[in-house]
């Protein structure tokens, strides 16, 4: 019943929300604004599986590879940065320059330097992406237990078990943190790659149904966007509550005493 009861919580916002467009929007003649319903039906008759598999599945293989390509790179830095503060002092101007850059701003550089092809994609998602996940894994690994790590250090306890058991370990949960951050920014960052001298991808169909003035379809692809977004924030939360699954046991019997 806890269960059913949450879904209901979950959807009941959602399908109220969608109510409230269909009737809003049911007389509407603006070509711009069009009825739920059209869009509704633009979406049974646009995104067949030969589209899911011509434009969706590029856009998830992207964005994909650029995450993933992310984490290695933040979780790897994060930890060699964390764990040295002179390493941290010296770096860390840089990298808050870096940070602030605007992924997009970088876009016409980076195609200049790799091309309009896949790997340009790939890196303006990595490096969107990896500024999250790097700091959160440098504060993470800043405030593991002092204890702990005495303990590792009188043990004789180096090299990869300290690593995982000690410092990855108390780290996690900030990890898992920037990476849920960074989930969002890659999505963003996948349609704007898109936007640039592509030839397949959700932002790319997007912007041609947009320059077609095919609303009812540009507004299916945008609603297509959602809908990834969400499923992608639903699979990383079960991802995330088994990865720390013992963080959340602790936290609940410390609240239990």
């Amino acid at each position: 019943m806890t269960f059913v009861r949450r879904v209901l919580l979950a959807v009941a916002l959602p399908i109220a929300l969608l109510a409230v467009w269909w009737f809003t929007s049911a007389d509407s003649q603006a070509y711009q604004w069009p009825p739920l319903s059209r869009i509704l039906q633009a979406f049974l008759d646009t995104w067949t599986p030969d589209k899911l598999r011509t434009d969706v599945l590029p856009s998830l293989i992207r964005l994909g590879a650029g995450y993933a390509l992310a984490l290695v790179a933040g979780i790897a830095l994060g930890v060699l940065i964390g764990g040295s503060a002179g390493l941290r002092a010296y770096l860390e101007p840089v990298l808050e320059f870096m940070r602030a850059i605007p992924p997009p701003v970088l876009v016409p550089i980076i195609m200049l330097v790799l091309g309009i092809g896949d790997t340009m994609k790939i890196v303006v998602i990595a490096f969107g992406c990896v500024w999250p996940i790097l700091l959160n894994t440098v504060e993470g690994v800043r405030g593991r237990d002092g204890v702990l790590d005495d303990t590792c250090r009188t043990y004789g306890i180096r090299g990869g078990l300290r690593l995982r058991h000690l410092v990855l370990r108390a780290a996690s949960p900030q990890i898992l943190t920037g990476a849920r951050q960074a989930l969002s920014i890659a999505i963003i960052l996948m349609v704007i790659s898109e936007l640039f001298a592509a030839e397949n991808g959700l932002g790319f169909t997007v912007m041609q149904f947009s320059r077609g003035f095919e609303i009812p379809e540009m507004w299916s692809g945008v609603f297509l966007l959602g809908l990834l977004g969400v499923v992608l924030a639903v699979a990383y939360r079960l991802v995330e509550r088994w990865l720390l699954r013992w963080y959340h046991g602790a936290r609940a019997h410390e609240r239990e005493w």
